[in-house]
């Protein structure tokens, strides 16, 4: 009898990450690691490295929370995920961040860039667009949790601060601004408007790396000096910024403990946004062979690079676990505490209201008696503060802190054709708004629905594949 060298641990279905039909794969356990089986009629067999921890992989289960759905789907469900963007009744997930992209312009041409913008590329969208667009958002979700401004690069549209004040006057809990940073730059007066939108308004800054030859290979250009600049303007304004890190493996995966302790020293940033390299759109200097990064080696760099956090402040997010990692920690008196590992874990699943008891860690403990005044608990009641970014955390009333003293770790793999499990894209939470009004997840989107080819290339898959 002969043994086989994995162990077989599940089924999924995936795609050929070449021609992108659907096909069934197996997930595997070898050499300590996890990996997708697949094979393609046409494109034969293929192995993808989709984790380097097999037991947090099997761990991710068990945040595997219930499926929340949005007031009304946009879709039907007819061919069978992900063929039927969106969002279908088929789909498990509501918005938590839904993007809309009021331009596909931008004022770079960066070589790594998921919906291939450039200064020539496309339109910025109209007014009347951008707001049907928020309406639709509306529609779906009642009071959407965070809506971000995209694009390409939103702050270059002619009637960006009208853009601005349309969002305001929706019923948005979180509002964010996604750009690269070189307006607000540049222009200081700028980004003082810009603060006027707080609170309930933060800017998602592309940081990438603080090498000169990373930015040139993911950006095209050294923007040391406008992401130092953005910065300051940000830091002088106290404007609540999350920097984002897009990683490729061998360029700039060294400096994650770097840029958590240079993000944990400027008074405006609230967290990192880790987000590995999507094989979709351009991605030119980009070799899937070797470039490839999965989200337990960013979680696994983060334990390693920085001793600020325990593996257990850094748990699956259960409204997508096996894309998401989230860790919160506090920010007081130039100290840093750990929040993740003291919330059970049934808090999380359950959105629990109960009593939050930090008995756990003795020091942090004292140390919030100290500042909440509220004896040997903290109460999780709400709190306007802090209740509207903790994601998937039990709310906590604070009253002598706020937002400024949260610290987050989000690692977001956007799924790909080679890790494509459909188990995942049925819980994706992240979604963008197509011009035609679906909604989209943003892994989906960038495979399938952002441009006329991709969609005309969709119907030849549809027309292989069974209606449902």
């Amino acid at each position: 009898m002969k043994e086989a060298k994995y162990t077989y641990y599940d089924f999924t279905l995936s795609l050929c990450h070449e021609c992108l039909r659907r096909v069934d794969a197996k997930i595997i356990f070898e050499d300590e690691q996890v990996f997708m089986l697949k094979r393609c009629p046409e494109h034969g067999r293929q192995k993808v490295l989709i984790a380097t921890d097999i037991e947090y992989y099997k761990n991710i289960r068990n945040f595997n929370k219930a499926s929340e759905y949005p007031k009304t789907f946009n879709t039907k469900t007819k061919y069978g995920c992900p063929y039927d963007c969106g969002l279908c009744p088929d789909h498990e997930q509501h918005s938590c961040l839904t993007l809309i992209e009021v331009t596909d312009r931008c004022n770079l041409k960066c070589p790594t860039c998921y919906a291939e913008s450039s200064p020539t590329h496309g339109r910025h969208r109209t007014l009347e667009e951008i707001e049907w667009m928020f309406d639709i958002i509306v529609a779906n979700e009642g009071e959407p949790d965070v809506i971000q401004i995209s694009g390409g690069e939103p702050t270059i549209h002619p009637q960006f601060f009208e853009i601005m004040d349309i969002a305001k006057s929706k019923p948005i809990r979180h509002l964010m601004l996604n750009t690269n940073g070189v307006r607000i730059a540049k222009d200081f007066e700028f980004a003082k408007k810009l603060a006027t939108y707080m609170p309930d308004f933060e800017v998602y800054l592309q940081f990438d790396s603080f090498k000169p030859e990373a930015l040139m290979s993911l950006r095209g250009k050294d923007l040391t000096d406008v992401r130092m600049k953005a910065l300051e303007h940000l830091n002088r304004l106290n404007l609540s910024t999350t920097l984002v890190v897009t990683l490729q493996k061998g360029l700039n995966d060294d400096e994650i403990g770097k840029i958590i302790e240079f993000a944990l020293k400027q008074p405006c940033v609230r967290g990192v946004t880790f987000q590995p390299t999507q094989i979709a759109g351009r991605v030119d200097n980009f070799d899937p062979a070797k470039d490839r990064l999965t989200l337990t080696e960013v979680r696994s760099s983060i334990l390693e690079q920085t001793d600020i956090f325990s593996p257990n402040d850094l748990v699956p997010v259960p409204c997508n676990p096996d894309a998401l990692v989230m860790g919160y920690a506090l920010k007081m008196e130039d100290k840093v505490f750990p929040l993740t590992h003291m919330i059970d874990p049934e808090q999380l699943l359950n959105n629990s209201k109960n009593t939050i008891v930090y008995e756990q860690d003795e020091q942090l403990h004292e140390h919030m008696i100290q500042m909440f005044s509220t004896g040997n608990s903290v109460e999780s009641v709400v709190d306007n503060d802090l209740k509207s970014i903790l994601c998937c955390l039990p709310e906590i009333s604070a009253p002598n802190l706020g937002y400024g003293n949260l610290f987050r770790i989000i690692i977001m793999n956007f799924i790909d054709a080679y890790n494509f499990d459909v188990r995942a894209i049925k819980k994706s939470c992240v979604h963008i708004v197509h011009k035609d009004g679906r909604i989209i997840p943003f892994e989906t989107m960038n495979l399938f629905y952002r441009d006329a080819e991709k969609e005309a290339y969709l119907e030849k898959l549809r027309s292989n594949a069974i209606s449902i």
